[in-house]
């Protein structure tokens, strides 16, 4: 299973609280993954540089055809501005046709609990599935 490990971008200020995005996108055949797991290294080099991150981490299982995103921002306006900017917004609008299934989660926590473990940022994303399952939000 290839993985980018949690690499700290920028250093926040100990008592900082950092916005946390943990995601979970699975494509629609093996054939796309080659294609994904290309594009999303992109968005990775751009995450390093992007301003308001704080770090990053990248999962990816290529036979279940799912990738796994992990990062923290300076605030939710630093997440959104990295997503609406090269290469990020058309790598996800390029993929859109060929993903099956993705789940995000958004939370809030405090710096010093930095870098986010892999074990909380799924937990988070199987509560939010359940949630969007059941047309309510998760509360995380």
């Amino acid at each position: 299973m290839p993985t980018l490990p949690w690499t700290t971008v920028g250093k926040p200020a100990q008592d900082a609280t950092a916005f946390v995005m943990a995601s979970r996108i699975e494509v629609r055949s093996l054939k796309d993954v080659p294609r994904a797991f290309l594009r999303s290294l992109a968005t990775w080099k751009q995450v390093r540089s992007a301003p308001g991150a704080y770090g990053a981490s990248l999962i990816a299982q290529p036979l279940k055809r799912t990738f796994w995103t992990l990062s923290a921002w300076e605030n939710r306006e630093a997440l959104y501005t990295y997503a609406r900017t090269e290469p990020h917004k058309s790598v996800m609008t390029g993929l859109r046709s060929s993903l099956s299934h993705s789940v995000f989660t958004f939370w809030e926590t405090p710096a010093s609990a930095l870098p986010v473990n892999w074990p909380d940022a799924r937990e988070r994303l199987a509560a939010q599935e359940r949630a969007d399952a059941d047309g309510a939000p998760s509360g995380a």
